[in-house]
C-alpha cells in the first residue's frame, strides 16, 4: 500500500512530539502536557500504524508492548568489559582508597563523581546513529544475554536519542531498577490474583527482565538510570564523568538525580552519611553510593586491578537481608482488636541493627509462604521499615515441622476471633473485655455520640487505664473524687465535674448504648435501627442470625458481628455490670416501617439549625425511619435547610429535590415553634 507523504509526515511529527514529550516526563521530570494530550498524540500514532502497517518501525513508541516469546536470550559479548567495583564497607576502607588515588595521582586535590548505587540490574544500551539496537545484562564482565525486547518495553528507556550531536556509535550502561511504589503496586495485584510475591524490588526487578515473554516485561513498573558509557565512535564526550552524565540526560536518557560532584575524601563520606540519612525516603532501593574519580585523564593514570578500576570504588550499606532461623511464630492482639502474627527470631544482624523480631502480617501471607517454625528464613529490612520475613529456604527445612494455624480464639482474653475486611483480617470480638483493646473500647464508650461522658478524654482514659483504676467501662462509675484528683492535671472540682457528669450519662437511650458496646460493623444509624426493630436489650440479646438479617439494612456481616458479640459470656457480664450500677434507658416503641413518616427516606441536613444542633435532628429524623447522609445525590428525597444554606441547597433545587425548612422540620417532628 502506497503511503501518502503527508501521512508519512505526520507520523514523523507525532514520533517527534511523543518522544518529546517521553524526554520532559522521564528525564526533566518536567511534564508540558497533561496526560490526557500525550494519550491523545499516542492513540493518534497507534491508528495510523494500524492504518498504514508500513509506517510502524522499531523505534515507535507504539513498539514497547512486547513481542512473542523467545525460545531463550541470545549472548552478547560486550566490547568493552562491564567491570564489576571494589567495595568499602567502612569509612576507614573509603579513606584508604582516597589515599592510594592521591598517592597514585601525587596530589591531594581530587574531585569524585558521587551517586546512588542503585539495587537493580546492571544493564548496556548500544545505539547506533541515535536509534537503539541493542540491549544486554551485564552477565560475567564479558559476555551477557540479549534483552533487547524486554528493555524496549520500558517507558524510561529512549528507542531514539533526543537532539542529533550523540555518537554514530554510543554504548550506554546503566541500572534497570524496579520503584518502591511500583514494586508494592506489582505485589498487592499479585497477592489479589493469589499469585507468587517479590520478596524485594531487586527481585522483581530481575524476575521482570529475564522473562521470555516481553509482553509481561511490558507489564511491570521497570525503570532504568544511566551511569556511564562504554564504547563510543564517531563522536567525542566530555573530559568529566559528571559532564558525560549532564551530556546522556540531553540525549533523553535518564540519569539519576541525586549524582553529586565532591572534594575529597572528606566530600564523599559526607555525601554517604546524607544519602544514607535519606535512604529510606528514595522513591527506589539503594544499597551504598560509588564514588568515581572524576576527570577522565586521572582514570586513565590510575588504570586498572584484576577486573576492577581503580578510580571507583563502592562504598556498601549494611546487608539489608541475612538468613536466620524462625524460633515461634507468636500473635499479637493490637488495640483495634486484630490479630497480627509475629515471627520470633534467632538475633540476626540486618541492615545495621540486631532483629529478633519480624512481622508476618497475615495467616495468608504465612500460607503463601508454607512457613513453619524451625525453618531457615530470609529476613529482609530497608531503612526504618519493620523487618520482614522474605522468603524460606525450603531445602534446609528439618524433619517433622508443622503448617501454622492463626487461633480461633483470642490469646489475650479467649473471646471468639471473626474474620472480616474480605476475610483476611482476624478480630478479637471481646471489645468491652480484651485487655489488649481496653483503652480504645473505653473512649469509644465515653465518646459524644456514645454515652458522651464530658470531661473524659482520651488522655485521661490512658491514664486510669495505666494506673489499674478501670478494667471496663463499668468500673468508669465507681471512680471516686480522691482517686480521680490524685491524677496528674486533675484538681478536686475537675474531678467532681467529672463524677457529675458521669451520673448524667447513666440516663441514655438504647440505641446510644447500643453503639457504645463498639460492636463491630455496628455504626450509629445501625444502632438506631437495631433499637426501633427490638425496642428492648433483651429482644436483641436473644436474636439469631437469621431474625437479624429481618432488620432493615441488616446484612449477614453485621448480624455475625451482633451475634458473635453477645455470644461471649464477659461482654454480657460486663453490660450487666453497668445495668447494676445505674445505667438505663425508657424502652423503644416498635413501630413498623409502614407507621413511619421517612420510613426508607434518604434526607440531608445543610445549613444552620437554630432550634436544634445537628446531631438531634439527625436522632430525631432516624426515629421517623428516614436515613441521613452528607450529601445530596439524585437518589436523596428531602433536604433540610437551615440558615445559610449554600451548595447543597442549589443542588437539591437543580435536581427538583423536595426541600423543608427548619420550621417544617419542627412542625414534623411535632415541637412547638
Amino acid at each position: 500500500m502506497d503511503i501518502p507523504a503527508e501521512t508519512r509526515a505526520q507520523a514523523a511529527r507525532l514520533r517527534d512530539q511523543i518522544n518529546h514529550h517521553n524526554y520532559r516526563y522521564y528525564v526533566l521530570d518536567d511534564p508540558e502536557v497533561p496526560d490526557a494530550e500525550y494519550d491523545r498524540l499516542f492513540r493518534e500514532l497507534q491508528t495510523l500504524e494500524e492504518n498504514y502497517p508500513a509506517l510502524v518501525i522499531p523505534a515507535s513508541p507504539t513498539q514497547r508492548v512486547g513481542a512473542e516469546p523467545l525460545a531463550a536470550f541470545g549472548e552478547v559479548q560486550h566490547a568493552v568489559p562491564m567491570l564489576s567495583l571494589g567495595n568499602a564497607f567502612s569509612n576507614d576502607e573509603v579513606c584508604d582508597f582516597g589515599r592510594r588515588v592521591s598517592e597514585r595521582l601525587e596530589t591531594g586535590d581530587v574531585e569524585f563523581a558521587a551517586e546512588p548505587k542503585l539495587d537493580g540490574l546492571a544493564i548496556s544500551l548500544l545505539y547506533e546513529s541515535g536509534v537503539l539496537v541493542r540491549a544486554a545484562t551485564r552477565g560475567d564482565g564479558v559476555t551477557g544475554e540479549n534483552v533487547t525486547q524486554n528493555v524496549r518495553t520500558i517507558r524510561s528507556v529512549p528507542l531514539h536519542l533526543v537532539g542529533d550531536d550523540y555518537p554514530r556509535l554510543l554504548e550506554v550502561r546503566g541500572e534497570v531498577y524496579m520503584p518502591k511504589a511500583g514494586f508494592e503496586a506489582m505485589n498487592q495485584r499479585q497477592r489479589e490474583a493469589g499469585e507468587k510475591v517479590f520478596a524485594n524490588p531487586r527481585n522483581a526487578a530481575a524476575g521482570s527482565l529475564r522473562q521470555l515473554d516481553s509482553r509481561i516485561t511490558a507489564t511491570r513498573p521497570l525503570a532504568m538510570y544511566c551511569y556511564g558509557v562504554g564504547l563510543v565512535e564517531g563522536g567525542e564526550l566530555p573530559d568529566r564523568h559528571s559532564a558525560i552524565l549532564q551530556r546522556l540526560k540531553s540525549w533523553g536518557l535518564r540519569v539519576c538525580p541525586d549524582v553529586a560532584t565532591v572534594n575529597g575524601v572528606a566530600g564523599c563520606l559526607d555525601y554517604y552519611q546524607k544519602i544514607s540519612e535519606r535512604r529510606s525516603s528514595l522513591p527506589y532501593d539503594i544499597d551504598g553510593v560509588v564514588f568515581k574519580v572524576d576527570r577522565l585523564n586521572q582514570q586513565r593514570i590510575l588504570g586498572f586491578v584484576s577486573r576492577a578500576p581503580r578510580w571507583a570504588i563502592a562504598q556498601k550499606f549494611p546487608a539489608q537481608e541475612a538468613l536466620t532461623t524462625l524460633l515461634a511464630i507468636d500473635v499479637q492482639v493490637g488495640r483495634t482488636g486484630a490479630l497480627t502474627p509475629v515471627a520470633r527470631l534467632a538475633p540476626v544482624e540486618v541492615g545495621g541493627v540486631t532483629v529478633t523480631n519480624a512481622t508476618l502480617h497475615n495467616q495468608d501471607e504465612i500460607d503463601r509462604m508454607d512457613l513453619r517454625v524451625g525453618d531457615t528464613v530470609v529476613v529482609y529490612r530497608a531503612g526504618d521499615v519493620i523487618p520482614k520475613v522474605a522468603s524460606v529456604v525450603v531445602s534446609r527445612r528439618p524433619p517433622n515441622t508443622h503448617t501454622f494455624h492463626m487461633p480461633e480464639q483470642c490469646p489475650q482474653c479467649d473471646s471468639d476471633v471473626q474474620r472480616s475486611e474480605g476475610g483476611v483480617i482476624l478480630r478479637c470480638s471481646g471489645g468491652l473485655y480484651c485487655p489488649a483493646q481496653r483503652k480504645e473500647a473505653i473512649k469509644h464508650f465515653a465518646s459524644r455520640r456514645a454515652m458522651d461522658i464530658e470531661g473524659l478524654g482520651d488522655k485521661l482514659v490512658e491514664q486510669l487505664v495505666d494506673a489499674d483504676m478501670i478494667h471496663d467501662p463499668a468500673d468508669l462509675y465507681s471512680l471516686n473524687v480522691d482517686a480521680l484528683a490524685g491524677l496528674e492535671r486533675m484538681a478536686e472540682k475537675s474531678a467532681e465535674n467529672l463524677l457529675a457528669a458521669l451520673q448524667t450519662s447513666k440516663s441514655t437511650t438504647l440505641a446510644r448504648f447500643l453503639f457504645a458496646l463498639g460492636i463491630r460493623d455496628v455504626g450509629e444509624t445501625t444502632a438506631q435501627t437495631l433499637a426501633k426493630h427490638y425496642g428492648r436489650l433483651d429482644a436483641l440479646l436473644h436474636a439469631d442470625i437469621d431474625s437479624l438479617q429481618e432488620v432493615p439494612d441488616v446484612g449477614p456481616v453485621v448480624a455475625e458481628s451482633v451475634v458473635t458479640f453477645f455470644r461471649q459470656p464477659h461482654n454480657l457480664d460486663i453490660i450487666q455490670k453497668l445495668r447494676d450500677v445505674g445505667l438505663h434507658w425508657p424502652n423503644v416503641e416498635v413501630v413498623s416501617p409502614e407507621q413511619q413518616p421517612l420510613s426508607g427516606k434518604i434526607v440531608v441536613l445543610t445549613g444552620s439549625l437554630t432550634r436544634l444542633t445537628r446531631s438531634e435532628a439527625k436522632e430525631q429524623l432516624q426515629k421517623l425511619g428516614a436515613k441521613v447522609t452528607g450529601s445530596v445525590s439524585k437518589k436523596t428525597d428531602l433536604v433540610i435547610a437551615g440558615e445559610s444554606a449554600g451548595s447543597k441547597r442549589e443542588k437539591a433545587e437543580r435536581l427538583g429535590i423536595k426541600i423543608m425548612s427548619e420550621d417544617e422540620l419542627l412542625a414534623l417532628l411535632e415541637i412547638d415553634v
